[in-house]
């Protein structure tokens, strides 16, 4: 190995390292488990369906990589316990956690039932918690950990009917930063990715506006919107040993969506 491979080895690759992805069986999630795993972590994706995730999981697998799925139901307390423990028997206590999965339900605001309210939270928010509460002491332990969340524009600027949807990702933000109080000083960072307009199966409803879509790419410095393989870099960077002394932030990836 040259001199050069070796240096961004020691700071980028996860060789040895595993990695619980929620939501890693399609868009960002999916890009994102590929990502950890091409650069050598073991990788457990959460979702729910099966058929989604066997397929990421075979094509993750005849790349070279470690996979696994689990199927789990994160929108309750009990399911999440359990996909918990499910995933962490598969290769071992999990050194990086990711929370992609969500739900995007995004009623008027005079519309917004509790029932709405109840399941966007218990998915975009809860479940991260309990994850978090499951997973972060261990890590800490150990003394190496990496949390990464994924979050919003809607974090941040309420646009397009954020609702109940922009409140769970506000609240996912603070979460980071909290969790990073916790277990920073014990090796664990915690972060949360922020994307802007992201063409992916979770904004297909926004998509079927060509007017819009057009109008988000245009607000971007980049001139597009976002893919999700945009987000493969930053998950790498924030899940290694690199970014050890990066904790509590809101990083965009999001074309200067936010700054435009």
């Amino acid at each position: 190995m040259t001199s050069s491979h070796a240096y961004l080895s020691g700071l980028f690759s996860l060789d040895g390292r595993v990695a619980v992805v929620t939501g890693g069986s399609s868009g960002i999630g999916r890009a994102i488990a590929g990502a950890l795993a091409r650069a050598g972590a073991s990788v457990v994706i959460v979702a729910r369906r099966k058929t989604e995730l066997s397929a990421t999981v075979d094509e993750l697998t005849a790349d070279g990589c470690r996979a696994a799925w689990v199927s789990g139901d994160l929108g309750t307390r009990d399911g999440v316990r359990a996909a918990a423990e499910e995933a962490a028997a598969v290769f071992g206590e999990p050194d990086i956690l990711v929370n992609s999965a969500g739900v995007n339900l995004r009623p008027p605001m005079d519309e917004l039932g509790e029932d709405v309210w109840d399941t966007t939270m218990a998915v975009n928010l809860e479940a991260p918690f309990l994850l978090g509460q499951r997973f972060g002491p261990g890590m800490a332990e150990r003394g190496f950990g990496r949390i990464i969340h994924v979050t919003s524009q809607q974090a941040h600027r309420a646009f397009v009917q954020s609702g109940a949807y922009g409140v769970s990702k506000g609240g996912l933000e603070s979460l980071a930063r909290s969790q990073a109080e916790a277990w920073s000083p014990h090796g664990v960072t915690c972060n949360t990715l922020v994307p802007g307009f992201v063409l992916t199966p979770l904004n297909r409803r926004l998509q079927s506006d060509p007017e819009r879509v057009a109008a988000l790419a245009a607000r971007t410095m980049a001139g597009r919107n976002g893919l999700a393989e945009d987000f493969a870099g930053a998950a790498v960077f924030l899940a290694g040993r690199a970014s050890a002394y990066v904790t509590g932030q809101s990083i965009h990836v999001d074309g200067g969506f936010s700054v435009h």
